[in-house]
């Protein structure tokens, strides 16, 4: 792969992250707890661990594929 290719998809992986973070904040205010119906507090804390736990993983892995892409950019042997 060329490196400023690597480069491109190793900052897109950090920008990913991001992205991950603002759906994660979407999807925790709309499944809040309101006082005039919505869904119920149980079911939203279930929901929060349940997103809390894949988002975790996905950021994970994100930051390996992007750290590996960087590295790869400025010609360290990656395992990629």
């Amino acid at each position: 792969m060329p490196p400023r290719i690597a480069k491109l998809a190793g900052m897109g992986a950090f920008g990913a992250i991001v992205f991950f973070v603002a759906l994660f904040g979407y999807i925790f205010w709309v499944s809040a707890p309101r006082a005039h119906g919505g869904i119920d507090s149980i079911s939203a804390i279930v929901v929060w661990i349940a997103l809390t736990i894949v988002l975790l993983g996905l950021i994970a892995v994100h930051v390996v594929l992007g750290r590996g892409l960087l590295a790869l950019s400025r010609g360290v042997p990656t395992d990629l």
